[in-house]
């Protein structure tokens, strides 16, 4: 197996450009599993092949738990964002972050405005050995830089479309 390396620092090289360069792309496919309902027992697959898991309803929302939930894996999602770029950001900077660690919480809610769903995400760093004012540099400009803090904050490009495959899909 390959040594794993870090992301090149070229990374943070600014992009100018009328609209978004794609770096990569990735796609996910949920099927509803025996309960017809990708919440409760869906599957998510990966198109290479790499994620594969069960979802599972958490028991805090009436479900059996035993596998993961969308909350969990956006909440993965985001803390490994937010910890890669605050590492690129502080390997710049040169300084040392050894021992640091990111935790996203992620709250499935009630919304008080339309009395339907939202999330809310709390990220927690910790960088253990890197002076309070420094740390607290750090982590500003990485919530400037980094893609799901931005989409937390300014929201997402979507698009929601039907899709169909075959003539029985065409109902």
């Amino acid at each position: 197996m390959a040594d794993l390396q870090p992301p090149s620092l070229s990374w943070l090289d600014a992009y100018y450009g009328r609209e978004a360069r794609t770096l990569y792309s990735t796609c996910v496919t949920v099927t509803g599993g025996d309960a017809g309902h990708g919440r409760a027992s869906g599957i998510a697959r990966s198109d290479d092949g790499y994620l594969d898991l069960d979802l599972r309803l958490p028991v805090a929302l009436g479900g059996p738990g035993g596998g993961t939930n969308p909350e969990q894996l956006f909440a993965a999602g985001y803390a490994a964002c937010f910890h890669g770029a605050l590492s690129l950001l502080a390997a710049r900077a040169g300084i040392p972050i050894a021992g640091s660690s990111v935790q996203v919480t992620v709250d499935f809610c009630r919304d008080p405005v339309d009395g339907l769903f939202m999330l809310i995400a709390c990220t927690h760093i910790r960088l253990p050995g890197v002076e309070r004012t420094l740390a607290q540099e750090l982590v500003r400009n990485t919530e400037r830089f980094c893609p799901y803090t931005k989409m937390a904050r300014q929201g997402i490009t979507n698009t929601v479309a039907l899709a169909c495959l075959d003539e029985t899909d065409k109902r």
